[in-house]
């Protein structure tokens, strides 16, 4: 029932390491001191590495995003498949009525 699932959780699997390193930037962790230029050094130190993760994570988050566009597109083409094959046995079972129904009729008559 829920075939397209396997493939989705298959094809995120792989990434979850990837989303979980872009959503926890790291930062320096060092001791402020009472120091004035030295604080304000750190806290420049800091921003850059903000701004660095932020930019990692930027390319990051559009990898991801093409990655799940693709999954979803996939996803798509295998709803439309299923649903040509639920139209398909859903005429095939009409059918098989139809001709159940007619085969009965001509038994009936023939008695």
């Amino acid at each position: 029932m829920y075939s397209w699932l396997v493939p989705a959780v298959k094809a995120i699997l792989p990434h979850v390491g990837t989303i979980i390193d872009a959503a926890l930037p790291v930062f320096k962790k060092s001791k402020i001191d009472e120091n004035a230029a030295t604080q304000e050094a750190l806290l420049q130190q800091q921003i850059n590495e903000l701004q660095e993760v932020a930019s990692q994570n930027a390319v990051r988050i559009k990898d991801l995003a093409e990655q799940l566009q693709q999954m979803v597109m996939t996803l798509e083409q295998g709803v439309i498949a299923n649903e040509r094959r639920y139209r398909r046995m859903s005429l095939l079972s009409w059918i098989a009525i139809a001709l159940s129904l007619a085969a009965i009729g001509l038994w009936w008559r023939g008695n």
